[in-house]
Parts: C-alpha cells; structure tokens; sequence
C-alpha cells in the first residue's frame, strides 16, 4: 500500500522584480523577488525560475501576481501566473546581454554545451585579478526546439571562481560557511559572489533541504558578527595578486584608510615602492586592481551590503617586537591563522621558512620537515602549551 502524499501548500505573491545570479558554471538564472509571503510554515522572499525556456512556459513578468510553492515543502518556487490579474502596468523580462558580476558579454549554449550565439559583439572585457577572455562570434545551427541556456563568457569571472569565495569567507572569519555550503548558497541562486553573503536572510536559508530555522539563524548571525572587519584584513580578502596577508597589513598601517591607498595607488605609485617589503610587482598588481572599474564596483556593493572597515591599529611595541615565528603542524587550541593574526598584533613577524633569523618555530601535532629544519639549525622550538604561555 503506497503512502498518500498532500498537496503542498501555495500562496499567491507579487512579483517585485526578476534579477539574474552567475553560478559556478557561469550559467546566468533568473531569480524572482517577491513580496516576502508565509508559505508551508515561513517567510519567502525569493524563488529560481531556472531559466529563460521556464519563464517564457509561465509567461511571467514583473508585477504579475503569481501562485507559489514549496516544492518537496522545502524549495520555492513559482507554479502559476494569475493572468487575469494583471493591470497591464507588467514588464516582460529580457536576458542581460552583459555579466552583471564582472560585465563580460552573455553568450547562449544548448544543453549539449554548444555555443550558439554571443549577445554582444563589442572589445573583450578586461581586468585584474579577473581578465575576460575574447569568444568566439561563430554561430551553430541548433533546433527551434533545443532547450538554451545563458553564460557568462569570462572563464576568470569573479561569480566563478569558487576558491576566491573560500578565501574570502576565510579571511572574514565566517567559519559557517565552508565550501559546501558557500557552493549550495551559488547554485540554489542565493549569491553571486562575495558581497551578496551580507545580504542573506534566515527565510532565505531556512526552506533549503537539510538546514532548517536554527542552522540558518546561526550563519546569518556569524555573517552579521563578522561584517566589521580591520582594513588588513579586507585587503587580504580581495585576493589582490601578491598582496598576501604580511603585505596587506603593512599598507593598512601606511596608508591607514582605503580611500587614502587607492587615490594614492591611481596617482603616484611612488608612495607604493617606498613602503619597505613592497617592491615593483605589488605596486603594479595595485595598480592593476584598483584601476579596474569592476573591482571598483564589487567593494563599492560589499560596503552597500554593510561590511564596516575599521581602521588599522597601529602595534608600535609589542613584546614580539623583532621576533620571527615560524608555525608548523596543527595547534589543537586555535587555527594557525588566528595564531599568525595574535603573532602579528603582538608586534613579531610569522615567516612561511626556517633560518638562522628565526626567533622560535611553533611546532603542532604532525609537524613536518620544518621542525627538523629548526631542529638542524639549533632554533628554540616551542609546543602548543609553551606557545599559549608566552602569548
């Protein structure tokens, strides 16, 4: 005897709007925003309408009262188009011909991957750290009835690049939002890139399968904590090519706010070179980031989205003051990296190699080749516990 499943709970809704996400692919999905509505026991605000085959079947455009549901009581979506409601005040929705994340041209490919046409024939996008890529203008013949689907041609697009967003959530210290989550959130059409994780809601993560009211009130709160960040901190995030974590804080503290690094990385480059540590390589990767209108844009929407850049704290004598640490292994009470950020505020520098200029190597469980390296160079070697006492 088969089980009786319900039908699931709908909802009627306006539709306020239709915005498009890049997915990890680099496929563009059409995501609803509507008034937010209790469906199945929540409050929803958005749904996928998947693509553009999806919406021309419904027939949906923006002002249309729609009929909504949660399918499988878990993911909204849009089942119906009240037609007759309609006042004739509703826009019909077109494909952007432009990535609305880094602004390279759309193109159309079948399900089998073939491309079919480019919407824009204009320059190739170009930038740093994300250079467009030219693509082909060839068009293939393809059936009227072939289902199609719109791409970001830029294979370095920002929305693609799925380690930048890792790092980015690392850096900001969102320790809820690991790979497999971050991926989730892209492909359910919940973020395009980094900025849009300042803009989420419990009700957006809530009806998502295998989360639920109370996982999604603790990663909207850790995304809400960690929206203050030092200005360090958020250059290292941009994954600024050559600007690691020691180079980021060493422009942090000569340059004190964002706006003073950039006019002066637009304008007189000199400034950069004559930072010690900072050579010609950085000062032209600068250049190059800060020169692009679409990095340009993407912090312009991280600060519209709430993140706060606190100005740099000046260490001028810390006790580790002329220290060199090196950490190897894995410390059980803290990650290498908060423990690199507390060497660093303490005034001591954390080198990535052992040598004789080494002050002390912090070696953690399964320590590798640079304990033995410490060992042969007669480096004091500190263990977890020593390491706590002295910080």
């Amino acid at each position: 005897m088969s089980a009786f499943k319900y039908p699931a709970e709908r909802a009627t809704t306006t539709i306020k709007d239709i915005k498009i996400n890049v997915g990890r692919t680099g496929v563009l999905t059409p995501l609803a925003i509507f008034e937010p509505t209790l469906v199945a026991g929540s409050m929803v605000a958005k749904a996928t309408l998947h693509n553009m085959d999806q919406i021309e079947r419904l027939d949906v455009r923006i002002g249309d009262t729609v009929v909504i549901e949660k399918a499988g009581d878990v993911i909204p979506k849009v089942v119906e188009v009240l037609v007759k409601m309609r006042t004739g005040k509703e826009k019909k929705f077109k494909m952007i011909d432009k990535c609305p994340v880094c602004g390279a041209n759309v193109q159309k490919k079948d399900t089998a991957g073939n491309a079919e046409s480019s919407f824009s024939k204009g320059p190739r996008f170009s930038g740093a750290p994300y250079p467009g890529q030219t693509i082909s203008q060839r068009t293939l013949s393809i059936s009227s009835k072939s289902s199609v689907a719109y791409y970001c041609s830029n294979q370095k697009c920002p929305a693609k690049n799925e380690r930048f967003l890792e790092h980015f959530v690392s850096v900001f210290e969102i320790y809820e939002l690991g790979p497999k989550i971050l991926r989730r959130f892209k492909d359910e059409g919940l973020i395009t890139d980094a900025a849009d994780i300042f803009t989420l809601e419990k009700e957006d993560i809530a009806p998502l399968e295998r989360f639920g009211e109370k996982s999604a009130e603790n990663i909207v709160k850790e995304i809400e904590m960690k929206k203050k960040i030092p200005l360090s901190r958020f250059l290292w995030a941009l994954g600024i090519l050559h600007v690691g974590q020691e180079t980021a804080r060493d422009l942090a503290t000569n340059f004190g706010t964002l706006d003073k690094l950039i006019s002066c990385v637009r304008q007189d480059l000199t400034q950069i070179s004559g930072i010690e540590n900072i050579g010609p390589a950085v000062s032209e990767s600068l250049h190059n980031y800060f020169s692009d209108k679409a990095n340009l844009a993407f912090i312009d929407k991280l600060l519209k989205n709430g993140v706060i850049i606190e100005k740099e704290k000046k260490m001028e004598n810390g006790k580790f003051k002329g220290l060199t640490f090196v950490l190897t292994g894995t410390l059980s009470g803290m990650s290498r990296e908060i423990a690199k950020e507390r060497i660093i505020k303490l005034g001591g520098k954390v080198s990535g190699s052992v040598s004789k200029n080494t002050s002390f190597v912090v070696a953690g469980a399964e320590a590798g080749s640079k304990l033995k390296n410490a060992e042969k160079l007669g480096v004091k070697i500190l263990n977890e516990e020593e390491f706590l006492k002295i910080l």
